[in-house]
């Protein structure tokens, strides 16, 4: 199906995003679940789907984490299925992503969907990242409070949540409803009757993760291997200390490794191409000859990228899945990176080249992208 968002975006980010929540009232109008309960139920038995049951009984929390095997012990309130990923699983769960696409791909996460019972949630908690919450099939009520500095604390060993907090949004959702919600705003939902609900959710690395993730570049490399020199040590008063010149040279080093942009970018494209979920990849058996390929291209075959695959481009550069794809063929690379459907048309000349056809057989044969009619 194909989601058509009603939304102003470039009123939506001068106002909105990253700043203030909101609610967006018939967001999608006439809106369809692209998924029913039992396909999510069944999704949450899949050994490779990260899933989580949330339950709140007699005041207390209780997380349980999947595959689940049943929900047949379930009662009829206070419980919700959580289930991450979805858009690597579930292929028309993955077009509601599609309308969001006017933030950059590099900052998109992945569509949770979570299925609640009256009185369902998981409790006032804050997100570091952004997401768009769409009401699906039920109702549900969300409250939304003020960012301010709020204590957390865990209920529950897998549960981080927030003291009460006053609204600044109170509102009943219905189906097509989208909330809106910066890093930081305390939020929290709960159903008032059977509820599907969809968060499209992004990615905010924190400087912990960034530097954690450069240094495994650099020791992958081998890189940062020039020592510390001082040609012309001072004299100190103090033998011990250390003088404000030499901690300069000492960030100065560590900065110089950083400060090379051909390193820096093929890092941050190998890095931020990596998905955090797992892929729900399924090479082709047998694999394509590239010749094959080009003939299914010729007779209007379309390849359709894998659900939650990141392809990213910096400069000239694509980055698939963690790797770089090198080409001359610059149009062609720019329509992988952007397209979610190609034919022959976006890949131009580019088939006429035996090196590009064969990285592109890699591709397809590696599961990245499948031919659209053997779904």
């Amino acid at each position: 199906m194909d989601y058509q968002l009603d939304l102003n975006w470039p009123d939506f980010i001068q106002r909105y995003w990253q700043k203030r929540p909101v609610v967006l009232k018939r967001g999608f109008k006439n809106f369809v679940d692209p998924i029913s309960p039992d396909e999510l139920a069944g999704l949450a038995m899949e050994n490779e789907v990260d899933s989580r049951l949330v339950s709140h009984q007699d005041g207390k929390w209780e997380v349980s984490h999947g595959p689940f095997e049943s929900f047949d012990h379930l009662g009829e309130n206070n419980w919700s299925l959580l289930v991450q990923a979805v858009d690597h699983w579930h292929e028309p769960s993955a077009a509601l992503m599609h309308p969001f696409r006017m933030i950059p791909d590099w900052r998109v996460d992945d569509l949770m969907i979570s299925f609640s019972v009256p009185g369902g949630g998981v409790g006032p908690h804050f997100d570091q990242y952004d997401v768009f919450i769409i009401q699906g099939t039920g109702r549900r009520r969300w409250r939304v409070g003020e960012k301010t500095e709020m204590k957390q604390h865990c209920p529950h060993p897998d549960l981080l949540q927030v003291e009460p907090f006053d609204a600044i949004i109170d509102e009943e959702m219905e189906p097509g409803d989208i909330l809106y919600i910066p890093p930081g705003f305390p939020h929290e939902g709960y159903s008032l009757e059977n509820a599907i609900n969809y968060s499209v959710g992004f990615r905010a690395p924190s400087g912990r993760e960034l530097i954690s993730g450069f240094a495994d570049y650099v020791l992958a490399r081998e890189l940062g291997s020039r020592r510390f020199s001082d040609p012309e040590v001072q004299p100190r008063e103090h033998n011990a200390e250390i003088l404000p010149a030499e901690i300069d040279g000492i960030r100065a080093m560590m900065l110089d490794i950083i400060n090379q942009p051909q390193h820096f970018n093929q890092w941050f494209g190998e890095f931020i191409s990596q998905s955090r979920h797992e892929l729900d990849v399924a090479p082709p058996e047998p694999p394509y000859q590239p010749d094959e390929i080009y003939d299914a291209l010729q007779q209007g075959a379309l390849l359709s990228r894998l659900g939650g695959l990141r392809v990213v481009s910096i400069g000239d550069a694509v980055f698939v899945n963690g790797e770089q794809i090198e080409s001359p063929h610059r149009a062609a690379l720019i329509a992988l990176a952007n397209d979610l459907t190609l034919g022959q048309d976006q890949f131009g000349d580019a088939l006429d080249d035996p090196s590009f056809l064969a990285q592109l057989a890699a591709l397809v044969n590696s599961g990245y992208w499948y031919f659209a009619d053997e779904e």
